[in-house]
């Protein structure tokens, strides 16, 4: 109980502090009656955002887990304040840090170049001249934190609001060409969906799971793949996930492989969901499929017990290889992405996996993920030599209700076959 408490409050430390530091430095002492209003604002604007945490503390202290099956209220706003705090506070350390390299910068500099010549000075004028050059500053800066703060706080509302709609939406088509140069006759011209990362629980229900599942039909795919995550955290979500999907439908089938959170809310109850739901479940082995005289080997693992994203989980891609026609085409089911590291050396032409969710935060400027900090697969293409990797933004989000740049995503690729090496953009696209 008391390791829990203050753990509790390391993470709520950071919205007393902003709050304290704001309510000192945004209120014009020039204006008491709008010093007032802005300290009145600046209460309740706090009060309201940190409500959950109530919540949060109850469920941290008595409830065991702080992601439990009941929805937290304004889950989303309430992370994107969270999110916003730190950010600001680390702003502020930041800006704090280089003032007080600047004032010492300045001090030893006045040491070492101060002139007798200034002792003479009047004295009146030494004193009037600080206070002077002090008052003016301090207004400015009081004036230049309010507005930083003002404009902070705008862009930051306005991104938060962009990233929790941006998860809640329907995933975007992500419409891909692949060719390979051994590409079956019969296969060439495939359609394959490939879904991952569902996370069916209390950010996306049976009506929300209804309407992908008639966007994925919509597309008219020949064939279908679930790369994990299906259910996320209760395995009260499972019988509505098996109404939703058991009308997903495609000519060659809907198969699937494990995710680390299906494991997590019951692994033989999720198997058994997906099959009511008329999908084919591959673990460690391969589903064949024949199309026009061609034979297709879908190489499905199961998620590895392990934390490491990049888990080249080479005895599980070994034993699907090992089920697997020698002559087919073979693509490769996993979970988690680092299973290429396996499947590129062993000439698999195509990986499909997901897991990271783009990181469900994204800068474009600049090409950062948060999902870099656990993986180097974080989302998108990868080609080495003539074998790919997908790796899919995925469709729901776990925990954070976010996505700043990274929305999610289902994908459609058409299987080409090539004259000459795989088309497609290179590794680390």
């Amino acid at each position: 109980m008391i390791t829990r408490l203050i753990y509790l409050l390391l993470f709520m430390a950071p919205q007393v502090l902003i709050y304290l530091y704001l309510r000192e430095r945004l209120p014009d002492p020039a204006r008491p009656h709008h010093a007032r209003l802005a300290r009145v604002a600046l209460a309740a604007v706090f009060i309201v955002f940190n409500l959950p945490w109530l919540v949060v503390g109850q469920r941290v202290l008595f409830g065991g887990s702080v992601w439990g099956v009941g929805r937290i209220p304004l889950t989303g706003p309430w992370i994107a304040w969270q999110l916003l705090g730190w950010i600001y506070c680390a702003l502020v350390t930041v800006y704090l840090f280089g003032k007080g390299v600047w004032w010492l910068v300045l001090r030893v500099r006045g040491a070492r170049y101060a002139v007798v010549a200034d002792a003479s000075r009047n004295a009146a004028a030494q004193g009037e001249q600080p206070r002077t050059a002090h008052r003016a500053p301090v207004l400015s800066r009081r004036r230049f934190l309010a507005r930083a703060t003002y404009a902070y706080a705008g862009a930051g509302t306005a991104l938060s609001a962009y990233g929790i709609w941006s998860a809640y939406r329907l995933p975007r088509v992500t419409r891909r060409t692949l060719g390979f140069p051994d590409l079956p006759p019969g296969l060439d011209g495939l359609k394959l969906l490939h879904l991952s990362d569902l996370h069916a629980g209390m950010h996306l229900g049976e009506e929300v799971m209804q309407e992908i599942v008639a966007q994925a039909n919509q597309l008219r795919p020949d064939l279908i793949v679930q790369t994990g995550d299906m259910i996320d955290i209760s395995r009260s979500y499972i019988p509505p996930y098996v109404r939703a999907f058991r009308d997903l439908s495609a000519p060659l089938g809907v198969v699937t492989v494990l995710g680390n959170h299906d494991r997590y809310t019951g692994e033989d109850e999720v198997i058994r969901g997906c099959r009511d739901a008329g999908q084919v479940f591959v673990q460690n082995g391969c589903h064949v499929i024949e199309r026009n005289g061609a034979v297709l080997a879908l190489l499905g693992i199961d998620d590895p017990h392990s934390w490491s994203a990049d888990n080249p989980q080479q005895a599980d891609v070994d034993a699907a290889l090992r089920a697997a026609p020698p002559d087919a085409f073979h693509v490769l089911l996993a979970h988690r992405p680092g299973a290429w590291d396996t499947a590129a050396p062993r000439g698999i032409p195509l990986t499909l996996a997901g897991h990271i969710h783009g990181g469900q935060f994204y800068l474009p400027l600049i090409g950062w993920s948060a999902g870099s900090l656990i993986t180097k697969y974080v989302m998108g293409h990868f080609q080495r030599g003539n074998s790919q990797l997908y790796v899919s933004r995925g469709i729901g989000v776990v925990g954070v209700p976010i996505r700043v740049f990274a929305p999610p995503e289902i994908e459609l690729f058409e299987l080409r076959r090539t004259g000459g090496l795989a088309a497609g953009r290179s590794e680390g696209a």
